[in-house]
């Protein structure tokens, strides 16, 4: 647990679950200081940047430039389940064995659709 300003105890991950929820329910990407207002709960600026870069951080959020600040916007969920295996096989120097762990962890029904996805990608001229 965290104690806030006020004395009082707050669980972990509640503040980013406050922060996400005052995203989505914006329906638009928000500044960090209009997240603050969203909030209204008496944090302090810092606390509300450094809760959005940690999920900025995590892929949980995406953010584009607003003026000299960025604007968060809740991201969408496969985008950043893509990015998190992208950036485990990115870290790991045989790329081609965590891939083929991968391929023996997919159900059955999981490898047609894989292929189907590949070959579509093909005839698109991905990569």
């Amino acid at each position: 647990m965290v104690r806030t300003s006020r004395g009082a105890r707050r669980e972990r991950g509640d503040l980013e679950n406050e922060v996400l929820a005052a995203l989505a329910a914006a329906g638009r990407p928000l500044t960090p200081g209009e997240v603050l207002a969203q909030l209204d709960r008496g944090l302090a600026y810092t606390t509300v940047m450094t809760t959005l870069t940690r999920l900025h951080g995590k892929d949980a959020v995406t953010r584009e430039r607003v003026g000299r600040a960025y604007a968060y916007a809740p991201a969408d969920t496969a985008t950043a389940a893509a990015r998190r295996m992208r950036r485990l096989l990115d870290g790991r120097p045989d790329r081609s064995a965590v891939l083929a762990r991968f391929l023996d962890e997919l159900g059955p029904g999981d490898v047609p659709l894989l292929q189907r996805l590949l070959a579509g990608n093909e005839a698109a001229g991905g990569r």
